[in-house]
């Protein structure tokens, strides 16, 4: 019956065809569990079932559980650190833009997963190895912060402890699980940029972060928006 099924939908099963699925579809589900109920809970078994295919076919693609979780590991990385850099390093003609660009992180998942990073963290907590590689990856963002500051004329001893500031306040968000209406963030987010810069962003500036998420400069909470 279930290759009657598999031929009538038009998608081959596994038994007519030998499809394996791929690695990303494998690290999808993986992140799924994850995410939903930590690192104990991604176990090939579970895996398999819940993408329906079978458990040999997990080893056509990583040769071990380990090596699925260094996999997660890697995405995480590439996706949450590489855009943290990215976002820091992207033009910007002040500070308070600058800030506006990382901030985009904060608000769009598909530059930086939350959820992402709490499952890791909270894997690192009973995992020393990992613990390890989380300490090097908070401090290669911190850099990449401290950078940024830099370039817009901060002493590096201010820079530091600004990105120190700006760093903890988010893992803060994230350990905490902070939720916000996105509105109300977005209202927030030029005061933040006064509080982290020292000094406010422009309306102008303002008005570009909001419009590219949606809203109008008037959204935004009154006095963060205005001229320097």
């Amino acid at each position: 019956m279930q290759a009657e099924a598999g031929a009538m939908d038009g998608k081959p099963t596994e038994k007519q065809s030998g499809w394996r699925g791929s690695e990303d579809l494998w690290l999808d589900a993986a992140y799924t569990i994850l995410v939903e109920n930590g690192v104990d809970a991604v176990k090939v078994m579970p895996l398999a079932k819940r993408l329906g295919l079978s458990r040999t076919s997990f080893y056509g693609h990583f040769d071990s559980r380990e090596a699925l979780l260094s996999a997660l590991v890697d995405r995480w990385k590439a996706k949450n650190t590489g855009n943290l850099v990215a976002r820091t390093e992207r033009y910007a003609e002040s500070i308070g833009e600058a800030i506006f660009n990382l901030f985009d992180c904060w608000l769009r998942p598909d530059l930086f997963d939350a959820r992402f990073d709490f499952a890791i963290r909270t894997w690192a907590l009973a995992d020393p190895t990992l613990r390890e590689v989380l300490e090097a990856v908070d401090q290669e963002r911190i850099d990449a912060i401290t950078a940024m500051f830099a370039r817009h004329g901060y002493p590096e001893d201010q820079a530091r402890v600004r990105a120190y500031a700006m760093y903890y306040t988010q893992i803060g968000y994230i350990s905490m699980m902070v939720t916000e209406p996105v509105h109300l963030r977005i209202q927030r987010m030029p005061l933040y940029v006064e509080t982290f810069a020292g000094v406010p962003p422009t309306e102008a500036e303002v008005a570009r972060f909001s419009a590219r998420h949606g809203f109008g400069v008037g959204h935004v909470l009154g006095g963060a928006a205005r001229d320097l």
